[in-house]
């Protein structure tokens, strides 16, 4: 089933690459996975559903976990179409014209958008919070919303706590902001990994990759990595897993 690219211009363009990995080589996040997936499932039977904020630790999937369940779910029978369009966050205030355009028709779209948030003096947030919940025309019922994020509110601290400060009645002009986030049904943490959990996603690439590799080396190589950079996650994991490849002579 297609995945669909959204450009700045009112006008929907087919992606015939898209950038993904299967579904059973992401590991470390399956509670969240298993939610999702159930989710999307429904929503492609044509059942309820809800939006979904998956937010938290950079590098830990949430982005990935999306295209892998739209391609896994669009492989299999007993679905409706469904077909998958990511939006730009410099393009929200687009949306309702994509949900007029997409309402008609005869197929289930989940429109997707990457590391979404709002900085001080946006105000593109209330296109996205009509959409969601509000508005005489709201949300069509072939349309879910699923929006990854580092931030669960979707905007900074400091955005929070300077309306709070500034405002003639602080909790209303606070309440507006941070409502936009409780009209996803679904809110999905992602956390920054254990040192097993990280092994664990090395492991899965190399064996996805076919990696002529020893395990021992491959933990070696992939404990020294994670201190080297600092962190533990699936994006770490998949960098460690080209470097050995490139290492090796193979391409992935």
């Amino acid at each position: 089933m297609p995945t669909i690219g959204m450009q700045r211009e009112p006008e929907l363009m087919p992606v015939s690459n898209v950038s993904r990995v299967p579904l059973a080589m992401l590991k470390g996040i399956d509670a969240v996975q298993d939610i999702l997936l159930r989710n999307t499932e429904q929503f492609a039977r044509k059942h309820g559903a809800n939006n979904a904020l998956l937010w938290g630790a950079r590098g830990m999937g949430k982005g990935s976990l999306v295209k892998a369940i739209h391609a896994d779910i669009a492989s299999r029978n007993g679905f409706a179409r469904l077909i998958l369009i990511e939006i730009a966050r410099e393009d929200i205030e687009s949306l309702p014209t994509l949900m007029r355009a997409i309402a008609p028709q005869q197929a289930q779209f989940i429109v997707f958008c990457d590391d979404l948030s709002f900085d001080t003096g946006e105000a593109s947030y209330k296109s996205l919070k009509t959409i969601l919940d509000g508005g005489l025309e709201g949300r069509p019922d072939n349309v879910l919303f699923y929006a990854t994020s580092d931030r669960r509110h979707l905007m900074p601290r400091d955005m929070i706590e300077n309306e709070r400060s500034t405002a003639i009645n602080p909790g209303e002009a606070v309440e507006e902001k941070v409502s936009l986030s409780d009209r996803f049904g679904l809110w999905l943490g992602f956390h920054n990994c254990d040192q097993d959990t990280f092994l664990t996603m090395v492991s899965a690439y190399a064996k996805h990759y076919d990696l002529p590799i020893d395990d021992d080396t491959l933990r070696a190589r992939a404990i020294e990595w994670s201190v080297t950079r600092g962190a533990r996650s699936g994006r770490v994991a998949i960098q460690l897993v080209r470097t050995l490849a490139g290492e090796l002579g193979k391409r992935i």
